[in-house]
Order: structure tokens, then C-alpha cells, then sequence
């Protein structure tokens, strides 16, 4: 657990780490290289590097906190994968509902499972569910099972952006994130593909969280991504959900 620099979140939470990849958006995954630093360093819970894994040492470490925190949950794998069993995906749970000081944001490629997951429970309050979408073979069908699910909070995660994805049903969701791909081996993002979904975010009161352009630039220019920069159309887009009021003061301060 640690701050965490993506630029949506405050810390991250990985009581689960390693996944395997399922589609498009998989193939340059950060967290797989990642993973495979930190087992080439030898650190703690990385020793199969990439693989799928269960932290219970890790569960109890949200409780330690008092100050209220946005977590990303698993930012280093997917909570819903199939080796991680429900009765452990219980306990990640149990210490959400634990620590209502805490936001919980939870993202997967497999709302399939997630879905199964909450036909018998109730999503804590205090979790918000999203899917990723890269485009419209793997990403569409996502967001049509997500909406699915009862929660405060459901959200997209728009990242990475690889192709254009029309007109997007954003019925009954609450939040939309976009970005596109870092890395030596990034594909590019077109700026039209991002206005689309922007513009259909205003056009349905939709918050809009512009996070990157990652490796290329609008101007279809190779850079590094911090040198490219966050700015859609002269300005940043850093809108969130409607918060609690518990969690809104702080929120738009770090924001």
C-alpha cells in the first residue's frame, strides 16, 4: 500500500497481485512489467512475479488509516479474476464496509464475475465499481453488463483509448476516465476519439477525468507522457463524482 501517481486516485491497495491478459488493452500492461521489476528486486510478494497471488497480510491495512482515503483496489490485478475466490473477495469486502472513512474505487476487465459476485451481496456504499474499455469489441459489451449492478458509484475506465467508440450508452453510470497508453510500445490515441467521449459526457451531466495522453501526443508526436501532458483542448478535465460529504472537502483540495 503507498501514494500512489495516478492522478485519479490517492493510494493503492493490492491485497491481490497478477492477473492474466484477456484482450486488447492487456498487451502492454504496465502492471505485468512492473511485477517483473519488483521480483528482479527480489521485494516482498513478488517472488512469481506476474502471477496470480493472495495477500492476507495485506487485508487488515486500510483499518490502520483513520484519515479518510480514495483507495484503487488491486492496482496491480484484477479483483474478479477466476483465481481469486469468492470467499477472499468476501474479506476484501468485509474491510471496506470496515472503514467507511474510505472510498474504494474497484476496476476489472471481467464484469461477468463481478456480476455473479453481487447477485447475492450488496456493494458497500463506499465502493465504487468500474470496467476498462479499449475499444468496442472487449470494451462496449463491458460497460453493458456493469450497469447491470446496483452501487453508488459505477465508472468507466476509458484507458487505453485505441480506437474510436461511437456513440457509447452511458445510461446509469456516474463517472467516465480516459487516457491513453505509455510505454515503449504504446499505440497512439487520436484526439477526435477523446472529444467524442467528452462531449457525450456534457451532453449527459456525466463527469469527464482527462488522465493523460500518454507516449503520443494530439499532435501524433512521440514524447515522454509527462512531457505530453493532460490538457484536452487548452484545459484540464479533473472532474469526479458527486462525493459525500465526509469525503468532499478533502477531495477538492488533492484535486
Amino acid at each position: 500500500m503507498g501514494i500512489s501517481k495516478i492522478e485519479w486516485t490517492e493510494q493503492t491497495w493490492n491485497p491481490v497481485t497478477g492477473c492474466t491478459k484477456i484482450s486488447a488493452g492487456c498487451k502492454n500492461c504496465y502492471a505485468e512489467v512492473m511485477a517483473k521489476r519488483l521480483q528482479a528486486a527480489k521485494v516482498p510478494g513478488y517472488e512469481s512475479g506476474f502471477e496470480v497471488k493472495l495477500h492476507p497480510g495485506r487485508l487488515n491495512q486500510p483499518l490502520n488509516r483513520k484519515i479518510a482515503t480514495m483507495y484503487f483496489v488491486n492496482s496491480m490485478s484484477d479483483l474478479f479474476h477466476p483465481k481469486v475466490p469468492f470467499h477472499f473477495i468476501d474479506r476484501v469486502f468485509k474491510v471496506m464496509s470496515e472503514t467507511p472513512q474510505h472510498i474504494y474505487q474497484i476496476l476489472t476487465k471481467r464484469p461477468d464475475r463481478m456480476k455473479r459476485y453481487f447477485n447475492a451481496r450488496e456493494v458497500p456504499q463506499n465502493a465504487w465499481l468500474g470496467v476498462s474499455v479499449e475499444n468496442q469489441k472487449h470494451g462496449l459489451p463491458r460497460i453493458n453488463v456493469l450497469r447491470e449492478i446496483k452501487a453508488d458509484i459505477l465508472f468507466l475506465s476509458i484507458e487505453p483509448l485505441l480506437e474510436e467508440l461511437g456513440e457509447i450508452n452511458l445510461s446509469n453510470l456516474h463517472w467516465v476516465i480516459v487516457g491513453g497508453e505509455s510505454g515503449s510500445k504504446a499505440r497512439p490515441m487520436k484526439p477526435q476519439w477523446v472529444e467524442s467521449i467528452q462531449v457525450q459526457c456534457k451532453d449527459q451531466n456525466i463527469p469527464f477525468f482527462f488522465k493523460q495522453w500518454g507516449t503520443w501526443g494530439p499532435d501524433g508526436i512521440r514524447r515522454s507522457k509527462k512531457a505530453n501532458g493532460r490538457l484536452l483542448n487548452n484545459r484540464m478535465w479533473n472532474e469526479m463524482p458527486v462525493l459525500s460529504k465526509y469525503k468532499e472537502n478533502q477531495l477538492l483540495k488533492f484535486f
